[in-house]
């Protein structure tokens, strides 16, 4: 990985977003869906070191330290989850290619949100970033991934 072109690659993303939005006003440009998954695993491999697996793996999208490790990226106020990881990490995104971790810690106590519920339609139970807030302060810092320097 080019540890220089990355985050120049990512601020240009959100340039040409930018710009398209302008070019056309009321319509929205905003990246989604597996864009937004992969940028965040990417933002996951160089800000924490997660070794990624290859794209749609089964429920974990890499390993870092020794953990099997599920990475959600949201643009919003929620992520959805289809199975309990081992390990959770969700990130929002910033239009500046900057984010915020959200969740940084076992996958467990995130599922046991959801478990007991009846399985949603398309299978992905929502969990809201608020949530996720408040379930972080039960997490140590000792049993979060550790954000390398970029």
């Amino acid at each position: 990985m080019d540890k220089d072109a990355f985050p120049k690659l990512l601020r240009s993303i959100y340039d040409s977003v930018d710009a398209l939005e302008a070019m056309f006003p009321g319509r929205h440009f905003t990246p989604d869906g597996h864009m937004v998954g992969s940028l965040g695993e990417a933002l996951a491999s160089y800000h924490y070191g997660v070794q990624l697996s290859h794209a749609s793996a089964p429920c974990h999208d890499g390993i870092c330290e020794s953990r099997q490790v599920q990475v959600k990226a949201t643009q919003g106020n929620r992520i959805a989850i289809s199975s309990k990881p081992e390990y959770l990490l969700v990130l929002r995104l910033h239009r500046d290619g900057s984010f915020v971790e959200e969740y940084n810690g076992p996958g467990a106590l995130v599922w046991n949100l959801v478990a007991h519920k009846p399985r949603p339609k398309n299978g992905q139970y929502q969990v809201s970033l608020a949530t996720l807030r408040q379930l972080m302060k039960k997490v140590g810092s000792h049993e979060r991934l550790q954000r390398k320097e970029a």
